[in-house]
């Protein structure tokens, strides 16, 4: 997601500074550079020195209330308000939740410039110049990033609107007095991107229409006006602030969108600066621009990452519904193509509402609205468009109104999500995403015999760093009766001295085939490639009793001696069995895995030439090719290398079953597999 914040922070470094003791790093990054980013990224260098000399100021201009203020968030009726003020009263006591560590102590308030991993304290040095990639600096900043984006003031001021205890309204307002004290703009590592003042912005945007606006009780006497005039000020620095930061060439991918939308959110929220119109144009703009260039017309983002599809629908939706609550909006462009990113969602979400974990998943959030105990956010995503588009189609994968969709869409959703749900769709709603390179096999779509499978053939990522996609070209992810049997198993990790980021995002963590031990594309950092596999669909058909899918790929061309792989995959519907074949284009001798990843509740049992697989009472067999001298293995939990695990949620990870099979073998080459469902 310039990658300068908390999903993808070892991209790119700062455009002020270099990357220490690792030479090779920067020169393959100036490889992926387009034409104007070294002059950009030179003349950004020179400004930024300038202005850490102190020659430009931050001060607020006079903030005029008397301007009309976006609001779209409402108090829903009928939600239950206990779990929202026992997470309110989890951070009062100083408790919180960060990836994967669960009931943090960090403070009331916290140390905002501490990493709660670590302990590493930053430097208040001018944030623009801060090597916040240097762990004995900052120690880890995505962990350090993650409480600044403020979600928890959110839950403070749902705690406030749900209960009317002003208690909680005077915990956020402290709690925010306390972030403006220890984050002086633009000093620390709180302001040394971009993308984190904008997502403070909108959880801020959020926080201040749930007490009330600028009128709030919470403002009404001489300490409160002084807190409004302080926050104020912030909203100024903050937009100031990204106005004049923004990502730009190979950088400008989610962040540059979660930038603007922060910015235009900003702008409609507090609409009290005559800067405050031209914020709001520039950011339409560019939002307008960049929806349609990083989510294709089919509705996949081009990020090839789930995780980060769901990421900037939410700063997409978000910037949406401000416009909305202001009287203005978007074009029919950017509308459809919001339509679009959840028709796709609502296609690979098989009946059991599992969603494959392509790409890059780092858990980020924009804002959190749900305290729900099953809350999904793919779910919700879907609730939130049946009622918006009134699809019938998404009501039916979304199952229910969840409490994010209330509060977005205030009192009537519920009744606007059964009318929609009373005229249902055919699901998948698309079965073929040519542009994203996805395609989906299946029968019995949306019902207890349900197989959907499916096949990637698409593009490694996005722009010159492709730097959240993984080399999983032509693997494929299944399940059966709404069970995860063959899965991409996440993420786990972004830390670059970690072999585990080198794997997760590997080929051998993919259902796919691997040649002489190697990645399809070569990775040269966490964020970077430094060859990229072309993959593409040469055919695909569907009828009554098969699906067709035949795709290649040609990572392995840059070999001496070049292999091509084909892969063809067929579903007979009848006897509900898969055939999958690779051919391998090559002349001498090779040593080829294919890799077989089960969910990590699967049982693997072995019976004769096959493998029984069972999820949950639902079974397949399959069968690996039938080669002389192949061996076939199953990995589970192994460390060095890594192999046979599954990451569900950032920074977490568990052991699971992974078939492993492997041959030395001369080319050109068929191999036969077959899994029966």
């Amino acid at each position: 997601m310039l990658q300068q914040t908390s999903q993808d922070m070892m991209a790119v470094p700062p455009a002020t500074t270099l990357p220490r003791g690792n030479l090779r790093w920067y020169l393959n990054r100036l490889r992926c550079m387009p034409p104007g980013e070294i002059p950009f990224r030179l003349l950004r260098t020179a400004a930024t020195h300038v202005e850490s000399l102190g020659l430009r100021s931050y001060a607020a201009p006079r903030p005029d209330l008397s301007h009309t203020a976006a609001c779209w968030l409402q108090v829903p009726e009928g939600v239950d308000a206990a779990p929202y003020l026992r997470a309110a009263d989890r951070i009062i006591a100083g408790e919180f939740d960060v990836f994967a560590l669960r009931g943090l102590q960090l403070g009331a308030p916290p140390r905002w410039n501490r990493d709660p991993r670590t302990g590493t304290e930053a430097p208040l040095t001018f944030g623009k110049l801060l090597d916040y990639r240097n762990p004995q600096l900052v120690g880890d900043i995505k962990y350090l990033w993650e409480p600044n984006r403020h979600l928890e003031m959110v839950t403070l001021a749902q705690a406030c609107a749900l209960s009317g205890e002003a208690r909680y309204g005077r915990a956020l307002l402290a709690l925010l007095e306390s972030w403006i004290t220890a984050c002086p703009c633009p000093r620390g590592p709180n302001w040394s991107s971009a993308l984190e003042p904008a997502i403070r912005l909108i959880n801020w945007s959020c926080a201040w229409q749930l007490i009330g606006g600028a009128n709030s009780p919470l403002f009404a006497d001489a300490e409160g006006a002084r807190l409004r005039a302080l926050w104020l000020d912030s909203v100024y620095q903050h937009a100031a602030f990204i106005r004049g930061f923004l990502s730009r060439h190979s950088s400008a991918n989610n962040h540059l969108i979660g930038e603007v939308s922060g910015l235009f959110v900003a702008a409609a929220t507090w609409p009290h600066w005559r800067q405050s119109r031209r914020w709001l144009a520039t950011a339409r703009a560019v939002l307008v621009r960049e929806a349609l260039l990083q989510n294709a017309p089919d509705g996949v983002n081009r990020e090839q990452a789930v995780c980060y599809q769901q990421f900037e629908f939410d700063l997409l939706l978000s910037a949406w519904l401000a416009a909305r609550g202001s009287g203005a909006d978007f074009p029919a462009e950017f509308t459809a193509r919001l339509e679009c990113m959840l028709e796709y969602l609502a296609s690979i979400m098989d009946v059991g509402g599992n969603v494959p974990m392509f790409g890059d998943a780092d858990d980020g959030r924009v804002v959190s609205l749900s305290q729900e105990a099953d809350f999904c956010p793919y779910r919700s995503l879907l609730a939130t468009g049946a009622v918006l588009f009134g699809r019938g189609d998404f009501a039916a994968k979304a199952g229910r109104v969840d409490d994010k969709t209330r509060w977005l869409l205030g009192a009537d959703c519920t009744e606007r999500f059964a009318r929609a749900a009373a005229v249902r769709g055919a699901l998948p709603v698309r079965r073929v995403f040519p542009d994203g390179g996805y395609y989906i096999l299946g029968c019995d779509f949306e019902t207890a015999r349900e197989i959907r499978l499916i096949a990637d053939a698409g593009p490694l990522g996005y722009g010159g760093l492709a730097a959240h996609g993984h080399a999983d070209a032509l693997a494929f992810t299944l399940s059966v009766g709404g069970r995860e049997l063959f899965i991409d198993p996440g993420t786990y990790t972004y830390r670059a001295d970690s072999p585990w980021r080198r794997y997760f995002r590997g080929t051998s963590a993919h259902n796919t085939l691997r040649v002489d031990g190697l990645d399809q594309s070569e990775p040269g950092g966490s964020f970077l490639w430094l060859s990229k596999a072309t993959a593409d669909c040469r055919q695909w058909r569907s009828c009554a009793i098969e699906d067709f899918f035949e795709g290649w790929h040609d990572g392995y061309a840059r070999l001496d001696d070049p292999v091509i792989h084909r892969r063809r995959i067929v579903l007979d519907k009848t006897a509900r069995r898969i055939h999958i074949e690779d051919r391998l284009e090559m002349s001498a001798t090779h040593r080829i895995e294919l890799f077989f990843h089960c969910t990590e509740d699967c049982r693997l049992v072995a019976e004769d030439d096959s493998w029984l697989l069972e999820v949950d009472g639902q079974r397949a067999r399959l069968r690996p090719p039938a080669v002389e001298a192949s061996h076939v293995r199953v990995a589970r939990g192994a460390q060095d290398p890594p192999l046979g695990w599954v990451s569900r949620r950032f920074d977490s990870r568990t052991a699971a079953p992974t078939l492993v099979w492997r041959a030395d073998l001369t080319g050109p080459v068929l191999l036969k597999t077959t899994i029966d469902c």
